[in-house]
């Protein structure tokens, strides 16, 4: 999160303080030693790092360097200072030895408020897609913008949140709820990010929902702190590391520890997380870095395992590391291996060819107001992956007797309010500009939105549970909202790309995107009409509903008059449907998710069956927001209470797991989505892999980085085949899911896509790994337990097209 110094002025000069709160210093006192002591395990030192894996050569370079350093100059890089570039923080730096210091930039869904980069599409819509080989692709480009812009780490990709909280406001940056499917997704994109500039996995861990993330910093009166996350062993192995635990094994550069407290340990501080779990478990190589002022301590966080604070660190400034180490309060080593981390991410910079190595954040320019040379990091040969990537994170759930695709339709109407683009995309906009959110800026009910409320509520410094608006009425949603955004080079709205194929099809089009009632202003001679809703979300508070009662309304006044309506869904997470899914007139549904700039020319390639829709849900859909139970809204304060409690009692039983093991139905399950086709299932063998090591406890291995290399042997194969049964090409996803003894009754753990022509079939083959099959048992670690093992192989997780099984 990055904030301007004006928009901190005009916070506090809105926001009104207030108190009510009069504690002694004694009863603070108390409060801290009883909620902050003795609920993390302690895990001390710091293991150091090596030089594994590819990191061998910049961590001997980095030593050698680092030996010729005062602790002065070790301590000078470790955290964020002043710079006359638009980074999000830089880093200090040592100019007697060259060391010019690292520019990180936001965020993980491409460069973020500045001109010359692309917008791409966001998170949630490549867990979308499905497609491992397209996640590759679009950060392989993605991070050739950021070594372009002179950026030596980008803050992404996101994987905490996870997704627990239904409405999490940040849900939308991460690819899905499920930890297999995002742990796949993240390891291709910190593979092919890190092609061209260093990656930034975030936020380790447990940071799942906004509300309280951290203490209201202005309301100085305010004792309240971060709300804790209270996680057992087995649930933070089996749900919240396992996707940073497959980012580290693609050699993430760096990590993101979290503003929440971990355990009632605050993220940043938390030697149980950061040496025990990260450098310690999974043999990470990299640097550690604050969240944007999430440092809380000094000494502490550096012997908990923090390396960078960012975007400065009123602890570390001045040298107050190297004279903790003059007097014994630090020890030399911890400091040598702080600048040894982050001197060795430089140097993969030089193996990387990166103009950062030596001019970090050069096409960055502090204020794009100003004069400056534009520096155009977009290369023309990422247009077919921005805009397949935009086309296959659309997910079709409905498709009343072939409604879509669409064939030269005489005339087709068209409404709602995400249909066209905001009426502004400058940087002298304002700040919602450059936070994603120029689209949002009033309340359904017209009440206007301003800076300063949001830059409140990013600081939690309203009331806990207040938010921004729930949906965006200024234009159409590409992505959702704050220092996870993108900033699209052009914005191709719904609009313009209907009109283009208007032109071409000779398409009557009529349209309203300004009302909500719609009554008597619809023709009914309309072929279909298409509406346009969205959902938002942002960064700094959580969703204030899952649908709401204006976009249903509209969607059902349409419906009322148009016997074919179709309604596309922009949205940042899941949107509940059912204030229309089983009206008569509603014909089809698609969730369009948060496409990025090429939005309409994506949306209109599946709604005229260029392509067949390709899509499956990355979470699931209820019929109702209480089926969600406690995961559907976040955890908040309950009278006057400073240090509020999430005590994850729900473990593992997130998502299609909670609803399983509940016996609820939902409207749209994890895995959902439809094609234009049609496809058959056929031929199902399971394999024991040769020679494989089936012990009950993992057998002793090298620790490489994402932890024991025993845990990726393959221990079984399953192969089947899939045919195309329909009459048009179209892509599958089929996804296998494992029952494992004494745990869910099925857990993702394979997923493919292929396109196939019409009568064509295909082989896949999914490997099954140790970690895969195993369970986590606290002082034993990951176990794989006798007995057999139900395996299933589907379209969805409750579209089954074959069983089997595996005996350990």
């Amino acid at each position: 999160m990055k904030l301007t110094t004006s928009l901190l002025a005009i916070g506090l000069a809105l926001i009104e303080f207030t108190s009510g709160q009069n504690l002694t210093k004694a009863e603070l006192a108390n409060l801290e030693h009883y909620w902050s002591y003795g609920r993390s395990a302690p895990v001390y030192p710091t293991p150091q790092s090596s030089g594994l894996g590819e990191w061998s050569s910049a961590y001997a370079k980095a030593k050698a360097l680092v030996a010729q350093m005062t602790n002065f100059e070790k301590n000078n890089i470790t955290y964020g200072q002043a710079s006359t570039t638009g980074c999000s923080g830089v880093s200090g730096s040592v100019p007697r030895l060259g060391f010019p210091g690292l520019c990180l930039a936001d965020s993980g869904n491409g460069v973020r408020g500045t001109d010359g980069v692309n917008g791409w599409p966001s998170g949630i819509h490549v867990g979308a897609s499905w497609n491992t080989d397209l996640a590759y692709d679009r950060a392989l480009y993605m991070g050739a913008e950021f070594k372009n812009k002179g950026v030596s780490v980008a803050l992404g990709p996101v994987v905490g949140p996870l997704g627990k909280i239904a409405k999490g406001g940040r849900n939308w940056e991460g690819f899905s709820n499920d930890p297999y499917l995002t742990g796949k997704l993240a390891y291709e994109t910190v593979q092919g990010l890190e092609k061209n500039v260093m990656s930034c996995v975030k936020h380790f861990i447990g940071n799942e929902q906004e509300t309280n993330r951290v203490p209201p910093a202005l309301l100085p009166t305010a004792y309240n702190q971060s709300l804790s996350s209270n996680i057992d062993p087995k649930t933070e192995h089996e749900l919240y590391i396992w996707p940073f635990q497959d980012a580290i094994r693609a050699g993430a550069g760096a990590v993101m520890c979290s503003y929440n407290r971990y355990n009632n340990s605050y993220g940043c501080q938390n030697s149980y997380s950061q040496n025990g779990l990260l450098k310690g478990e999974l043999g990470f190589q990299g640097f550690v870095v604050s969240d944007w002022g999430a440092q809380r301590t000094g000494i502490a966080s550096a012997d908990a395992g923090l390396d960078m604070a960012m975007p400065g660190s009123s602890y570390w400034q001045n040298g107050n590391l190297s004279q903790a180490v003059s007097n014994g309060t630090l020890s030399q080593s911890r400091l040598d291996d702080i600048a040894t981390r982050i001197i060795s991410t430089w140097y993969r910079l030089e193996e990387l060819n990166s103009p950062a190595f030596s001019n970090p954040g050069f096409g960055l320019p502090a204020s794009l107001n100003l004069p400056h040379v534009l520096v155009d990091a977009r290369d023309p040969a990422s247009d077919p992956t921005i805009l397949q990537g935009a086309v296959e994170g659309h997910v079709l759930v409905k498709n009343v007797d072939n409604t879509l695709p669409l064939n030269k339709p005489k005339y087709l109407s068209l409404f709602g309010y995400d249909g066209v683009a905001a009426l502004r995309n400058t940087p002298n906009a304002g700040t919602k500009w450059g936070f994603g959110l120029e689209n949002t800026q009033v309340y359904p009910n017209g009440t206007v939105w301003p800076d300063a409320f949001l830059f409140a509520t990013f600081l939690s410094s309203e009331p806990a549970g207040t938010t921004g608006p729930g949906i965006a009425l200024n234009g159409t949603m590409i992505t959702g909202g704050g220092s996870g955004s993108t900033t699209p080079a052009y914005i191709d709205a719904p609009f313009d790309a209907f009109q283009r194929q208007a032109y071409q099809d000779r398409t009557l089009l009529s349209w309203n995107f300004v009302e909500f009632n719609l009554t008597g202003k619809v023709d009914p001679a309309s072929d279909h009409c298409v509406v346009f809703i969205n959902a938002q979300s942002s960064e700094g508070w959580d969703r204030p509903y899952l649908s709401d009662d204006e976009s249903d309304l509209m969607v059902n006044n349409v419906a009322a008059q148009c016997k074919s309506t179709i309604v596309v869904i922009h949205s940042a997470g899941l949107r509940l449907v059912d204030g229309f899914v089983n009206n008569p007139n509603v014909t089809a549904i698609i969730y369009a998710h948060l496409p990025g700039q090429d939005s309409g020319r994506a949306l209109l390639e599946v709604m005229y069956g260029v392509q067949s829709p390709s899509g499956r849900l990355p979470y699931t859909v209820a019929k109702q927001a209480t089926d969600y139970g406690a995961l559907e809204n976040p955890t908040l304060p309950v009278g006057v209470e400073y240090y509020t409690q999430d005590n994850y009692t729900e473990g593992v039983y997130i998502d299609y797991k909670h609803f399983i093991a509940q016996n609820i139905t939902p409207r749209f399950e994890f895995g959902y989505g439809l094609t234009y086709s049609t496809f058959s299932y056929s031929s199902l063998a399971i394999s024991p892999a040769k020679n494989a090591n089936t012990a009950y406890l993992a057998p002793n291995s090298t620790l490489a980085e994402g932890g024991p290399t025993s845990l990726w042997e393959t221990l079984y194969t399953a192969t089947f085949c899939v045919q195309n049964t329909g009459n048009v090409t179209a892509a599958e996803v089929p996804q296998l899911y494992v029952g494992i003894p004494g745990g869910p009754p099925r857990v993702l753990r394979g997923f493919g896509k292929a396109s196939l022509q019409a009568g064509a079939e295909s082989t896949f083959t999914f490997a099954l790994n140790r970690r895969d099959l195993s369970a986590w048992v606290p002082g034993l670690g990951w176990v794989l337990q006798k007995g057999e093992y139900p395996v299933y192989v589907g379209k969805s997780v409750l579209d089954i097209q074959l069983r089997g099984s595996l005996t350990v």
